[in-house]
């Protein structure tokens, strides 16, 4: 396992790491000369994913299933999951090796890295099962994206949704993404060099300038909070209509 302590070292440098293959025991660190990330105010929702959200397809939660969702995402598939890419057949090596999963579980129960998952109901035995979902670490204003992955049409998007939308009622400042890819511009990421992203993480990880200005939520309380704001606003309704509304007023 990787230590915590450096874990979060290279995530605040801009370092993350990765491994060849599931079963591989090293890992080497990564630091991309270019960066993609996906501004909170940037976020793409098309007609028919807001469409998707406020039907409530999904029953969408955070922090339920961490470990079933690194499961998910470390299943094999052709595109690197680090990539944030929702789809992916069942043909590649997993970067998420066992140790680098190991380490991010540490993390977890630490409250450091965290998880969005997307469920639906089995229609013969009416259990809940996942379907689609994200996991990343989170510190400060700043919340870096690990993968994704999608069983269901459009899951990881709604998982991404609410996500970004946690993020901006918890007060966030930085959604990194990593590595670009052609669904991540569709919704609205953007690539920067290295040396950017790193002046953006910089700012994001500074104290509040002024004494008013209170610290970022972490993610399951901003998470806790927009239900708590949908609920206000709609008393007698689901939170899905409102998180639709919240991402598409700006998007």
């Amino acid at each position: 396992m990787i230590e915590p302590e450096i874990l979060m070292l290279a995530y605040r440098s801009g370092i993350f790491p990765m491994a060849d293959s599931r079963e591989d025991p090293e890992v080497f660190w990564i630091e991309p000369r270019m960066r993609a990330i996906l501004p909170l105010e940037g976020l793409h929702v098309s007609h028919s994913l807001a469409r998707t959200l406020k039907r409530g397809r999904f029953e969408v939660t955070c922090n339920a299933a961490f470990s079933q969702v690194m499961d998910a995402c470390a299943a094999p598939r052709a595109v690197r999951p680090s990539e944030l890419e929702e789809d992916g057949d069942e043909t590649g090596e997993s970067w998420i090796s066992h140790r680098i999963q190991r380490s991010y579980e540490m993390l977890h129960t630490l409250g450091l890295a965290h998880s969005v998952e997307c469920w639906q109901r089995d229609a013969q035995t009416g259990e809940r099962v996942l379907v689609g979902g994200l996991y990343g670490v989170g510190f400060d204003r700043v919340f870096c994206g690990e993968s994704m992955f999608s069983r269901t049409r459009d899951s990881s998007k709604v998982a991404l949704c609410w996500l970004v939308a946690a993020l901006r009622r918890g007060g966030a400042q930085l959604l990194d993404c990593q590595f670009i890819t052609s669904h991540l511009a569709s919704l609205g990421a953007v690539e920067i060099p290295q040396a950017r992203y790193l002046t953006l993480l910089n700012d994001a990880q500074d104290e509040p300038e002024t004494p008013d200005q209170s610290a970022a939520l972490s993610l399951p309380d901003a998470f806790a909070a927009l239900l708590d704001d949908a609920g206000e606003a709609e008393p007698s309704s689901s939170p899905r209509k409102f998180i639709a509304q919240f991402l598409t007023q700006t998007s």
